[in-house]
């Protein structure tokens, strides 16, 4: 059995102990262990601060454009075998591997051709000069520098790939060495693309640091310049936050938590209609994809009362060809959940929605193979709107949705998005601008992004749960918080803002501006 490596101060360490297993979604059988335990990390930090922290700022962004321009190209060239890996690992179809690793891929090249536009420079101005005084003299001009520590990436275990590569290419980009952390259970595809990153050569020394195993004391040791972006449940984000040593140092905390993200039908679909059939393929894709296992995914469907037996009807119409099971398999729609807790958590989950008094609406109605971590799609329904037990407070992290009748006002609709407490994505299908606008402004300040489906773009909008590197990933609330991506605001996080206050034209000729 092998036993997974930490890669820390530009070397492959293994922890003691009998270590993690890594169990196989498919049949459960073990893959790989993986300990921390007994490893240096305070060590590992400093000689990130010490080598990688130095190497990369003396690079400008062109220069450490072509690094992950390198990282990108790494992971295409191995593209099929981490596809591998992610099936046997994780339960992954294919499609939904593709959707992970080609993610991975396409952020890092992304970031490459930012990093081309900044140019040869290694600091960003931030906005317009400030006129300060009387004298046009006498100014003030905002820049953003990278921090002098380390960025520790706490990664959620149904993203090893995309997860690491989006908050590597916005930390090198900005600047500063990355210490990854990926979910344990899902380890093997964060190592597998490590292994390759590090053979490619283009990671200068101390950049690129990877922890296989239990955090550990890891917080003990951060400083007032490192940072924790940290993916995952939304008290987990909170003891992060909560650390002692990382309220003592004031280390600056992203959280992205899972969140109860919703969907809501305008009145004025029709059965059928070009939007009101798109409606329907997000939600029978946000159920199947990763087994519902994104943070991103819908958990809260909010339909007109009048619409909601043409909705559960189409539904079941385009889930005819859902097939849970084998993701190797080429027929498999809906794979395994990742791990044996999570098989375990939403096994009660559903337990719970029913215990609450939910109604089961609709689900998969196909065989489902035992022996490994599969679970039949369902969804659940309540009458109770914003009164309805259990589905805005507590999310199944798995292929489960709950339907919500409304009565088809922009007000009522609002309400029901607002009662989950912030989400990272909600959308909307409706071609009434008027309704849409009035919701999209309404329901903005609890989201982190506004997904507005409508006819004109029904063939070509990306979807509900695609998170795209060019728009912000995050949200208020529940959802952590936080804020990831959004092109060159990813890497604002790793900068300090500061204010330089001078002479006007010395200034300029400073900051070659």
């Amino acid at each position: 059995m092998e036993r997974l490596a930490s890669y820390l101060c530009d070397r492959w360490q293994s922890g003691a102990g009998d270590g993690t297993p890594l169990n196989s979604a498919v049949d459960g059988s073990v893959l790989a262990s993986a300990s921390s335990e007994g490893l240096d990390l305070g060590t590992a930090l400093r000689h990130a601060r010490d080598v990688g922290g130095p190497a990369l700022r003396a690079l400008t962004f062109r220069q450490r454009s072509a690094i992950l321009s390198a990282l990108s190209k790494a992971i295409r060239d191995e593209r099929d075998g981490l596809l591998d890996v992610a099936a046997a690992n994780m339960g992954a179809t294919r499609g939904d591997a593709k959707f992970d690793v080609d993610g991975a891929s396409g952020t890092l090249a992304f970031y490459a051709a930012l990093g081309e536009q900044l140019g040869d420079r290694t600091y960003l101005l931030d906005g317009d000069e400030v006129r300060l005084a009387r004298s046009p003299r006498w100014v003030g001009q905002h820049v953003q520098v990278p921090r002098r520590g380390v960025a520790v990436h706490i990664n959620a275990f149904n993203f090893p790939a995309w997860n690491m590569a989006e908050k590597v290419a916005t930390a090198l980009l900005a600047g500063m060495p990355v210490l990854a952390k990926p979910g344990t259970a899902t380890a093997l595809l964060s190592v597998r693309i490590a292994e390759r990153w590090l053979a490619s050569g283009t990671l200068p020394a101390g950049a690129f640091s990877l922890l296989i195993g239990s955090v550990g004391d890891l917080l003990d040791h951060l400083g007032p310049q490192d940072c924790v972006v940290f993916t995952g449940s939304g008290s987990t984000g909170q003891k992060v936050k909560g650390h002692p040593n990382v309220l003592r140092n004031g280390v600056p905390v992203n959280v992205e938590a899972d969140s109860l993200n919703a969907c809501v039908i305008g009145p004025d679909l029709a059965p059928g209609g070009a939007t009101f059939t798109m409606a329907v393929g997000e939600i029978v894709r946000e159920l199947s994809q990763k087994a519902g296992q994104k943070c991103t995914a819908i958990r809260r469907i909010f339909v007109p009362a009048a619409l909601e037996a043409a909705l559960l009807e189409a539904i079941d119409d385009r889930a005819a060809t859902m097939a849970v099971g084998d993701p190797l398999a080429h027929e498999t729609t809906v794979g395994a959940l990742s791990t044996r807790q999570q098989f375990h958590d939403v096994q009660q989950g559903m337990a719970a929605m029913e215990a609450a008094g939910l109604q089961r609406a609709w689900s998969y109605g196909g065989e489902v193979p035992e022996g490994g971590f599969h679970v039949a799609p369902r969804l659940y329904r309540s009458d109770a709107g914003v009164d309805a037990p259990f589905v805005h407070d507590h999310e199944v992290f798995g292929p489960v949705a709950a339907i919500l009748p409304y009565d088809g006002s922009v007000a009522a609709a609002a309400a029901l998005v607002a009662r989950g407490g912030g989400s990272l994505v909600s959308s909307i299908f409706s071609d009434d601008e008027a309704f849409g606008a009035a919701l999209a402004l309404e329901i903005a300040p609890w989201c982190g992004r506004v997904y507005w489906g409508s006819e004109k773009v029904s063939d070509s909008a990306t979807g509900h749960g695609a998170v795209l590197p060019g728009t912000v990933h995050g949200g208020p609330g529940k959802a952590g918080g936080g804020e990831e991506l959004g092109g060159v605001r990813g890497l604002h996080f790793y900068m300090q803002r500061t204010a330089l206050q001078g002479d006007a034209a010395l200034l300029k000729r400073a900051l070659g501006a």
